[in-house]
């Protein structure tokens, strides 16, 4: 059970997301459903709630809470979707677009992130995800396509390959920009025409880099 102050940090953090402006019905109440201290490091179940990125295996991160809605929301999910996540980390970003889409393939470079959020999904009964180990950056050519990609790591670019991926009338974000500086969040739309792209809010995350993981290893 969460803790008194996990509870006022939930509620206050709920109220924060819609005075920040996310408005999606959908996507506050995927917010409520996921238990975010299910998914922080046993050191920080006490900030599980606060508004913030926190350290967690690997040398990786979990999302603010904000900064996950707001992705989520301007995904625009619906639940005939099939999802891709490149990034899983610690689970909790795929665990909110289960409650929102059809199914999700989320993919983590890390064996043992991968594990981790594989189990912690299960406990909680989202059997519409599949966690793969895999490199993001060099997609597996079985994996189709998809109505809607999502990036939880900063790319200098995003790779002309990953939006080959995205079906018509697609939607793509990641942040994009230097390593250890501000990204942009790049949201690209799949259109009769080509593809759109619209810069939506400055973002810090940690780097998307190529290859699979040692088992254990924060460098690969």
């Amino acid at each position: 059970m969460p803790s008194d102050r996990q509870q006022d940090q939930r509620m206050q953090f709920q109220l924060g997301l819609r005075r920040r402006g996310i408005t999606d019905k959908a996507v506050l109440k995927a917010m409520d459903a996921v238990p975010r201290e299910d998914f922080v490091d046993a050191g920080y179940i006490d900030d599980a709630y606060a508004d913030t990125a926190l350290p967690i295996a690997c040398g990786q991160t979990i999302s603010q809470p904000f900064v996950v809605a707001y992705m989520s929301e301007k995904l625009e999910v619906r639940g005939d979707h099939r999802v891709l996540e490149i990034g899983t980390g610690s689970g909790y970003q795929a665990a909110v677009l289960a409650h929102l889409a059809g199914d999700v393939i989320s993919l983590e470079r890390f064996p043992t992130l991968a594990s981790l959020a594989a189990q912690r999904l299960a406990v909680l009964g989202l059997g519409n995800v599949q966690v793969l180990v895999a490199d993001g950056l060099n997609l597996p050519d079985d994996l189709g396509t998809f109505d809607r990609i999502i990036v939880t790591a900063a790319m200098d670019v995003i790779p002309p390959a990953l939006r080959d991926h995205l079906r018509p009338d697609g939607i793509l974000i990641a942040p994009v920009g230097p390593q250890g500086d501000v990204q942009k969040l790049v949201r690209v739309r799949a259109t009769a025409t080509g593809f759109v792209e619209e810069e939506l809010l400055p973002v810090r995350f940690v780097p998307a880099l190529p290859g699979v993981a040692r088992s254990g290893s924060a460098e690969g």
